[in-house]
């Protein structure tokens, strides 16, 4: 009996039998999501937090973070691995960053940290990579032997704990990116823990357009997820059409996943429509199902190339699977030619950071991959695009020799 890789490798013409699947990057949205919400929701951590307040993108909290924090002009302590858009919303906020080094595996030493602070020093920003929690209880201790403020970055981190903790509750303040977990057009939150933040207001309504059209975005991948090549193939269509139309109307979306921070969309507030979607999600599914799909892609990948974490901890919602891979713009091409959502991982650093200043900085922007694996994926789907990675892998591999 063959495997699914030995299957997946059966050729055609020269060509796998089963050459496209569709895994996108992200959750989609399903229509019963936009329906009213009849059972009562079990909302975790951080919606249930009395101080959060939402946002269009969760760049607009990390800019709003000085304000309420008081730390325009003043030095916060910084990690050398970073997105991008994070760091350009606190320099448009007027902060001065000092960079702390980020080590393999995307491990920070809070013992490295503590060496930079000094007296001018007022924060440390702490980025918990992919849902991964970085060394918090650590630096909590610090930052209040200092009396330092400590800031969590869980962007890529909703859903996850530290033992029994949520990402997101040690600091004075945290902020959280919720459209990469959960299918909602938008949103971005914030929390700040005994701060007030009274003053912030709910923002200006975003466009309706963007709203729209990201909704059906989204609702036309769900649909090419479970409709095979047909739901692809009309998903592309439809598509098509929908950028022409925009096009030809004038319309300008307010686009996420941008690398840069835009001052002028800093007062955009997170839809009524991303509020009615977060409602409809069962959240322990979503953490389950992610975990599951992590475990699994783990065990079909581990063996042939390597991951940059490892085990998966308890509590820990993975927001992708990151390993880490040489040739990684070849892999990746032939991963997107097959329908396979994958991505380099923060590939690009910053004029403040440049190469050679964080050797393991620079192998992480050149080596890391990541795979989706949220909760729209299936045994099934996992099981297919894996063995598509390790076909392309090795494919690669081959012709480097």
């Amino acid at each position: 009996m063959t495997t699914l890789v030995e299957r997946i490798s059966e050729t055609v013409d020269g060509r796998p039998p089963e050459e496209e699947i569709f895994a996108p990057a992200f959750p989609t949205l399903w229509p019963h999501m936009l329906l009213p919400r009849t059972q009562r929701v079990e909302w975790p951590y951080p919606f249930t937090d009395p101080s959060v307040r939402y946002f269009y993108f969760a760049r607009n909290g990390v800019y709003a973070l000085p304000r309420l924090l008081g730390l325009a002009g003043q030095e916060v302590l910084f990690p050398a691995y970073f997105h991008g858009v994070e760091l350009e919303a606190l320099l448009a906020a007027g902060v001065r960053l000092r960079f702390y080094p980020v080590r393999e595996g995307m491990r920070v030493d809070p013992a490295e940290v503590a060496a930079l602070i000094r007296p001018e020093t007022r924060a440390v920003y702490l980025t918990h990579y992919l849902g991964f929690p970085g060394p918090v209880e650590e630096l909590q201790r610090i930052c209040r032997e200092r009396g330092l403020w400590l800031i969590e970055d869980c962007a890529l981190a909703l859903l996850s704990r530290l033992g029994e903790q949520p990402l997101g509750s040690f600091g004075e303040a945290a902020v959280f990116c919720l459209y990469k977990t959960v299918p909602a057009p938008n949103g971005g939150a914030i929390v700040l823990r005994g701060q007030g933040g009274d003053e912030l207001s709910a923002g200006k309504s975003p466009s309706l357009a963007s709203v729209v059209s990201y909704a059906a975005s989204s609702m036309f991948a769900n649909l090419a997820l479970r409709g095979g090549a047909a739901g692809r193939w009309l998903r592309r269509t439809i598509l098509a059409c929908g950028k022409a139309a925009l096009t030809a109307a004038g319309t300008e979306r307010v686009a996420t996943g941008t690398p840069h921070f835009n001052r002028s969309q800093a007062g955009i507030g997170m839809s009524r429509l991303s509020h009615r979607v977060l409602s409809a999600q069962d959240f322990s599914a979503i953490i389950e199902r992610r975990r599951r799909n992590y475990v699994r892609l783990l065990g079909w990948l581990r063996d042939l190339t390597p991951p940059v974490f490892g085990e998966l901890p308890a509590g820990v919602c993975p927001l992708f699977y990151p390993f880490k891979i040489q040739d990684r713009e070849r892999v990746l091409a032939r991963l997107e030619a097959r329908g396979i959502g994958a991505g380099p991982f923060w590939s690009t650093g910053h004029p403040l950071t440049p190469p050679g200043l964080f050797p393991e900085v620079d192998e992480l922007r050149r080596t890391v991959l990541w795979l989706p694996c949220h909760q729209d994926l299936t045994e099934a789907t996992i099981d297919r695009m894996a063995a598509m990675v390790c076909e392309v892998v090795r494919e690669v591999k081959r012709s480097s020799l």
